[in-house]
């Protein structure tokens, strides 16, 4: 086993059919600024990353090995208003997936939601100081 110091996960990617419309979909929804590009033939639209900060980064992609999906891997994006985001996503026809859920014991609120490419992604908001 590697022996590895940090968080396991470096990156993710987000499959899209329409680059175009899932950029506008993200940007409404969190307020991100995306950095396009094209990566070994593949259009990708960078989620922001602040290098001093935690957490990992990632993009939307579109090419022929990417397929949107409600099955499998599901990302969670923080949030520091649950309610005001799940209102964003209503008008943007976003689909609730799993309503918003409270874990007092944890100190969280999730909910999930489907994207404008048809992938599940989930809302997390902590309701703790950690």
């Amino acid at each position: 086993m590697a022996n590895i110091k940090t968080n396991p996960v470096a990156y993710f990617e987000v499959p899209v059919i329409d680059m175009q419309r899932a950029v506008r979909f993200y940007q409404a929804l969190f307020d991100f600024r995306f950095e396009k590009e094209e990566l070994d033939g593949y259009d990708m639209a960078f989620f922001p990353f602040y290098s001093t900060e935690p957490g990992i980064t990632g993009a939307l992609v579109k090419g022929d090995v990417y397929r949107p999906s409600k099955n499998g891997v599901i990302l969670y994006f923080n949030t520091d208003h649950i309610d005001n985001t799940l209102n964003k996503a209503i008008l943007l026809n976003a689909k609730i997936l799993y309503p918003k859920t409270i874990n007092e014991e944890y100190g969280f609120i999730i909910a999930e939601i489907e994207d404008c490419e048809g992938n599940r992604i989930a809302l997390r908001q902590n309701t703790k100081e950690n």
